[in-house]
């Protein structure tokens, strides 16, 4: 029985987790704006970088908005690393939620 319910377990992870592919699409074709944290959960830190990279487009008339549009362009190239954690993270804690 305990096996079984491990198996359901892991069958609802596999449903309910967050996908590796959208979450790199979305970093890709969405870039800057932080949608592929929002999708992985992280709404706090997409928040932050989506007003963070528009504000620097908005500056960038007058040549300051350059700094903050290459601190999230970095924060975007460290994300490609990240992201896997992340999925990661969101499935031990669904099977966290599910073992209670």
């Amino acid at each position: 029985m305990d096996t079984q319910r491990e198996l359901l377990i892991e069958q609802r992870v596999a449903n309910d987790a967050r996908s590796p592919v959208v979450a790199y699409l979305l970093l890709i074709f969405l870039w800057g704006f932080g949608v592929h944290r929002m999708y992985l959960g992280r709404w706090m830190s997409g928040l932050i970088m989506l007003v963070t990279w528009l504000l620097g487009w908005a500056m960038t008339l007058i040549l300051i908005g350059w700094i903050p549009i290459a601190f999230v362009a970095l924060w975007c190239v460290i994300d490609l690393f990240l992201i896997p954690g992340m999925i990661r993270a969101d499935k031990d804690d669904i099977r966290r939620r599910l073992s209670v």
